[in-house]
């Protein structure tokens, strides 16, 4: 009977292995690490959930659509490479985004020899009440959000998830945001 257990265990442990991170090119001198399997989001797929004025750079979806990885250039630039003050203003935009925001985390660190901004948040975008057509149902969403702000452009990725699936994911998309490499 305790074999029978064990096994049953290593079982369960099998189902949960994290995904393989493959290293992929994102665009002209960007490569990250995506989990192995996931596939390119096509125009229609990203506008449909993500509706902005410009198209990413590069964007990537699991096989159900429900996590998202993308990589954009943001519409601020910045004179200079005045971090700190680049993160009071993206912390700001963060907050204006959703209803709700709860920060797990924020900061600055080092990734490969490059400073990045960070912020990792709960969101909650409330639905709307009443018989119209639409959103009714509050969306809850992990996001980890991480810029590159240099003399001219910046970079964003940005990793998201639904909220239930958010300690699944948190270890990879920290994975991922590691292996961020920008030349």
């Amino acid at each position: 009977m305790p074999g029978r257990f064990f096994l049953l265990f290593l079982v369960f442990l099998m189902g949960f292995d994290q995904p393989k991170l493959v290293k992929t090119k994102v665009a002209d001198g960007i490569t990250v690490s995506i989990p192995q399997g996931w596939r390119p989001m096509d125009g229609l797929d990203f506008t449909d959930r993500y509706p902005s004025v410009r198209a990413p750079l590069a964007a990537f979806t699991n096989e159900e659509r429900l996590v998202d990885f993308s990589v954009n250039i943001s519409a601020t630039r910045w004179p200079d490479a005045d971090i700190k003050l680049a993160q009071q203003f993206f912390k700001s935009s963060v907050q204006n985004m959703f209803d709700r925001v709860e920060f797990l985390s924020e900061g600055i660190q080092e990734v490969n020899g490059k400073k990045f901004i960070y912020f990792e948040i709960g969101s909650r975008i409330n639905g709307k009440p009443g018989p119209q057509e639409g959103l009714k149902d509050p969306v809850l969403r992990y996001t980890y959000l991480q810029y590159l702000v240099e003399p001219g452009r910046t970079l964003v990725f940005s990793f998201n998830c639904p909220k239930r699936d958010q300690e699944t994911w948190r270890p990879i998309a920290k994975d991922m945001m590691r292996s961020v490499k920008v030349k």
